[in-house]
Order: structure tokens, then sequence, then C-alpha cells
């Protein structure tokens, strides 16, 4: 599984990746968590809004910083 954070760098975007590793500590599972900033790279995902978070190529979220419980939710659905 590959998980990518979008975003500028800004403290929510760490705020997002600090949350995803949890979410993937509390699941037991591991993934690559990749940080994207390029703005170019970003907009092919069609993204307006950052932070994002993307689970194996697929935009799950936008524009929020999500919580832990919230990103496990998404990560199990995505191993499915």
């Amino acid at each position: 599984m590959v998980i990518k954070i979008l975003g500028s760098g800004c403290k929510k975007c760490m705020t997002l990746t600090e949350n995803t590793k949890e979410a993937l500590t509390s699941l037991g599972r591991e993934a690559q968590i990749i940080k994207v900033t390029d703005f170019v790279e970003i907009a092919a995902f069609g993204v307006i809004s950052t932070p994002a978070l993307v689970i194996d190529e697929k935009v799950v979220s936008f524009g929020k910083v999500l919580k832990p419980g919230e990103i496990a939710k998404f990560i199990e659905e995505a191993g499915k």
C-alpha cells in the first residue's frame, strides 16, 4: 500500500502525516508514506485544497486534517 500526503509541507500536512502513521500502527499495518509537495503533481490528482490523503492513487480526502480513526477506516477499505 502506498499512501501519499499532498500539500506544501505546512503544519496541517505534518499533522496528517503523523495521524496516518498512528492509524497504520493501530491497525498493525505497514505502508509506504510519500509526501508530495510539487503543486503540478498535486494538481494532477485534481486536488484544489490541501492537505490531501491519497491511498493507492485514489484521493480519499482533501482540505482537512483527518483523525487517526478516520484514516484507519480509509486504509481498511483500501485493503479489501
